[in-house]
């Protein structure tokens, strides 16, 4: 695995421009930062922070922490980013990428990432990174982040819930040896150390998103063995296409069969009743 130097991807550099970059980004000694005493933060999970600082160690810090001057010379003081500075004492870094403000103005710095966030280079893990930060630090909705950068809500649900997966499997996905599609595949199981061996598999036999898909289902119903590939006649790309298109607008699983008589059906995947409801509510408006 690839050592990040700074402990940060190009996730910063991407989404903030670059005289923000000289004007107010640098990394700082996780010593020199203080939480802010008058913006107390309610009781954090100790499983959270470890779940954190794993997928830190893995691909780094990919959202930096806000700060402004303390009143000691060097020093400084939390404005945003008390559970990323947490975590990343507990990954073991001595620094951490952070953007220095004038007192607590944030309005520009969200939105400079709202601005760089419509680039269309950037890896899957540092969008999620950047709507999350969006979310907790400035306190958007799903929707109001969605409308900014151009994306629908369960676009944006989608891709934020990459951020749940394992550390070792989101690694996976910042190195490449992944896609995106094939980490969604892999939020509905549970047993993360199975979802980890079937990435394992996945990257090194190199499955198609279908493939983990049928892995994942075998699994929730029952079954412990790993399906083998089903030779299956290749689909148009169109049909694929749609798939994707609707898979990303209702954030489920949307798999179509289509016969050479032009007729098929579509099939949705669904985990409760909430989630159907919420499905319908997509498709309906109501």
């Amino acid at each position: 695995m690839a050592v990040r130097k700074s402990g940060l991807g190009r996730g910063l550099e991407a989404l903030i421009p670059a005289e923000e970059q000289i004007q107010g980004y640098r990394s700082i000694p996780l010593d020199a930062i203080v939480p802010n005493p008058q913006q107390p933060r309610g009781s954090m999970s100790t499983e959270g922070l470890q779940g954190l600082a794993a997928s830190i160690r893995e691909v780094g810090v990919l959202q930096p922490v806000v700060v402004r001057h303390g009143e000691e010379p060097g020093t400084f003081i939390l404005v945003a980013g008390e559970r990323r500075w947490r975590a990343s004492r507990l990954a073991g870094l001595k620094e951490i990428p952070a953007v220095v403000r004038e007192g607590d103005a944030m309005s520009g710095l969200a939105e400079a990432l709202v601005e760089n966030l419509q680039r269309e280079d950037l890896g899957a893990l540092e969008e999620a990174a950047a709507y999350k930060q969006l979310l907790e630090d400035f306190g958007l909705t799903h929707e109001e982040v969605g409308a900014r950068v151009g994306r629908s809500r369960p676009s944006i649900t989608n891709t934020l819930r990459l951020l749940q997966l394992p550390a070792p499997i989101q690694g996976m996905l910042e190195r490449g040896e992944l896609s995106a599609g094939h980490c969604r595949a892999l939020l509905p199981l549970e047993d993360e150390k199975y979802a980890e061996h079937i990435a394992r598999r996945a990257a090194a036999e190199g499955w198609p998103v279908r493939r983990v898909e049928e892995a994942v289902r075998a699994r929730q119903e029952g079954g412990g063995r790993v399906p083998e590939p089903r030779v299956r006649a290749e689909r148009p790309a169109e049909i694929l296409a749609l798939e994707e298109r609707l898979s990303e607008r209702l954030a489920t699983t949307v798999a179509i069969d289509y016969g050479k008589r032009g007729w098929g059906k579509v099939t949705l995947r669904f985990r409760s009743l909430e989630e159907l409801e919420r499905i319908y509510r997509v498709l309906f408006g109501s």
